[in-house]
């Protein structure tokens, strides 16, 4: 398997994960290692991300519908 090694990295940045290693019950290699994992395994930055769909509604006489053109118009951006 190959081997990755990273030069420069700050005392403090090793300190915390070697504490986030202890808080998982692992070593720091198998922390990296799990951090690592768990970056390529999250979508590609290309992919759209979703976004959260917040309405405000307004309490009015008459009620009102929204259609999926209103609420979905912004999409795009």
């Amino acid at each position: 398997m190959p081997a990755l090694h990273i030069r420069n990295v700050d005392d403090a940045v090793i300190k915390e994960l070697k504490a986030r290693a202890a808080r998982n019950h692992r070593s720091l290699e198998g922390e990296v290692r799990s951090i690592l994992e768990a970056a390529v395994a999250t979508p590609s930055v290309d992919a759209k991300p979703r976004r959260r769909l917040r309405l405000r509604t307004v309490s009015i006489d008459t009620p009102v519908v929204y259609s999926r053109d209103v609420i979905y118009e912004d999409d795009d951006r």
